[in-house]
């Protein structure tokens, strides 16, 4: 039958959507007091965290930042730099790593008792003396005592219900499990850091940035961290900070033999030193670099472009882990500098900053991509979104409409980059001896992305010189 009418269809659009990929998403392994969480996520799985409340409703929340790591990163990202979102992995199991506590009399104060924040609600046995001493009378939870856990003051609290019978008991038997965290390792930790391939399939984000305070500066587990950050579900690059154990190396050229002794030389690594504080709290360097490397890339419309360098971190000193306070001069901060290591320093009056814009490859490798700290991460991040924008182009036809939807999609997204000066220059090209036949015939399409990040201006030169010629001018003032 013949069609009578006006139709009309419509055409794919020749230029797609850049995917534009994640940048200064953190992803931190630790321990967490998962215990204490009121609505804790599943075990393995890393846990993603938009809010300060969010964190603490699903991994709980500890002063004791020696046991619980991750507490540190939770207040210094959304805290200090009110930044998101956080990844954490938590490799506490509460079901798994615990510890017996024989039970023992605890004296009643406002018909509460109060057990340190380590004890698991759900193992207490509370008993109170019955009329025979031999044979105690056994509570039970929700009828005679509830139990909650108090995060402002550390402990866990058992409190006797009003309508119980043992209401006014002036003193509770109590039996518990406690979590144990003693028994992990270095090997540990370095088998937590491949979870990272995890935040795709089960977060749908992709982290840039891998720490693991108080673990990263073992040289197996940074070696592991520095051979995952490049290749993150085998495809996404990131950096991993590495903080310089500052229980062994005290000094400032301690920490400079030190990084090439534990052989923290990668282009995948940033290495810090040492710790800093503010107040009396004590972080990793690593812990609040990442969260000012999230807030720098924030400004910047997510992309890291800037170096964290000369800016501002949350804090009022250095140290070393055991508290002992360290002073450095500029010219210190610059020989570590200088050696690829970053660290902090307070001068010109501009507040204490981050100080260092290499990565750990630095000085062996002279290559700009890998040496400069943003260079580099812009290398990453064109790369990782590239990948993300093309995806969906897999195993589509081979034909030219293809090439063009490609080549024309990518192209737009770099001059954008490069009319907002997020990069000098950039171009793609889809080029014939690049592409031989054998390969088309297998499939396989080059494109050749060339683009150039500012490099950090972290040194101005000023020649000064005297003109005799203006000493004419006090022939004019006579005049």
């Amino acid at each position: 039958m013949a069609d009578h009418g006006v139709f009309v269809s419509q055409q794919a659009t020749s230029v797609g959507t850049p995917i534009v990929a994640d940048s200064g998403v953190p992803f931190a392994v630790g321990t967490a007091p998962v215990q204490s969480a009121s609505a804790p996520g599943k075990t393995g799985i890393p846990v993603l965290c938009t809010s300060w409340d969010e964190a603490v409703e699903q991994l709980g929340y500890s002063d004791d930042w020696k046991t619980y790591s991750l507490c540190e990163v939770m207040y210094s990202h959304f805290k200090l730099y009110a930044s998101q979102p956080l990844i954490l992995y938590n490799m506490l199991d509460p079901a798994e790593m615990d510890a017996e506590v024989a039970a023992q009399d605890y004296p009643v104060d406002d018909h509460q008792v109060a057990l340190p924040l380590d004890a698991i609600a759900s193992s207490i046995v509370v008993q109170v003396p019955g009329e025979d001493p031999e044979t105690p009378t056994a509570l039970a939870e929700g009828e005679d005592y509830a139990v909650r856990y108090n995060s402002s003051d550390n402990v866990c609290i058992v409190e006797l219900l009003s309508d119980s019978t043992s209401y006014d008991a002036e003193t509770l038997n109590i039996a518990y499990h406690k979590v144990d965290v003693s028994g992990i390792e270095a090997a540990d930790v370095a088998m937590a850091v491949d979870s990272v391939d995890l935040c795709m399939t089960e977060l749908g984000v992709v982290p840039d940035l891998l720490i693991a305070p108080g673990w990263s500066g073992d040289t197996e587990v940074a070696a592991v961290m520095a051979a995952k950050a490049p290749k993150i579900n085998g495809l996404f690059d990131g950096k991993t900070l590495i903080d310089i154990d500052t229980t062994t190396n005290r000094r400032y050229t301690e920490a400079v033999a030190a990084k090439t002794q534990n052989n923290f030389v990668d282009k995948a690594e940033i290495g810090c030193w040492p710790c800093i504080k503010l107040g009396e709290r004590m972080y990793h360097l690593s812990t609040q670099l990442s969260g000012l490397m999230a807030e720098v890339d924030t400004g910047n419309d997510g992309i890291p472009y800037e170096s964290p360098s000369n800016k501002n971190l949350q804090m009022d000193s250095l140290c070393l882990e055991d508290g002992t306070e360290v002073n450095l001069t500029w010219e210190q901060a610059n020989i570590l500098n200088s050696n690829g290591i970053c660290t902090a320093l307070n001068f010109m009056s501009s507040g204490w900053v981050a100080w260092g814009n290499y990565t750990a490859c630095y000085p062996a490798n002279n290559d700009a991509k890998d040496y400069f700290i943003p260079v580099s991460r812009m290398f990453g991040w064109v790369g990782n979104t590239v990948i993300r924008t093309t995806w969906s182009k897999l195993d589509k036809p081979m034909i030219l409409r293809l090439i063009g939807n490609v080549m024309n999609t990518i192209k737009i997204w770099l001059n954008g980059l490069v009319g907002s000066q997020y990069l000098l220059g950039a171009r793609i090209e889809f080029n014939e001896d690049e592409n031989p036949q054998t390969d088309l015939l297998a499939g396989i399409v080059r494109f050749h992305i060339y683009i150039t990040p500012p490099s950090p201006a972290q040194e101005f030169d000023f020649m000064l010189e005297y003109d005799v010629d203006y000493l004419s001018t006090l022939f004019q003032s006579a005049a």
